[in-house]
């Protein structure tokens, strides 16, 4: 097993709406706390193997792995900002996206 730098997660896109996706232990989650971590290069592999399938089969696009940092209650966090601001959903439009359905 190769170790990586840090931990990683598979994002993608929804094909269908293009809503951030995440890849969890059964499919494609919405929220980045249920997200599979890639430990190693060869889990991190696996994943991305996974993704490119997804992206033949035409249900996601922009698939890639990024950097997290697994807190003590097991979240994955984003270490970049692209990341950090995927998660919260669209920027321009407060009343839609993530942040809505948290504010509900």
């Amino acid at each position: 097993m190769s170790a990586l730098k840090h931990p990683q997660i598979l994002l993608a896109s929804d094909l269908a709406d293009g809503e951030v996706l995440f890849l969890g232990p059964e499919g494609w989650e919405r929220d980045h706390r249920r997200a599979r971590v890639a430990q190693d290069k060869e889990e991190a592999g696996a994943l991305e193997a996974f993704g490119k399938a997804e992206v033949a089969a035409n249900r996601v696009v922009d698939v890639y792995l990024a950097d997290v940092e697994v807190g003590a209650d097991g979240v994955p966090t984003p270490l970049h900002y692209r990341e950090k601001m995927r998660i919260k959903g669209p920027s321009v439009r407060l009343d839609l996206g993530k942040q809505a359905q948290g504010a509900a």
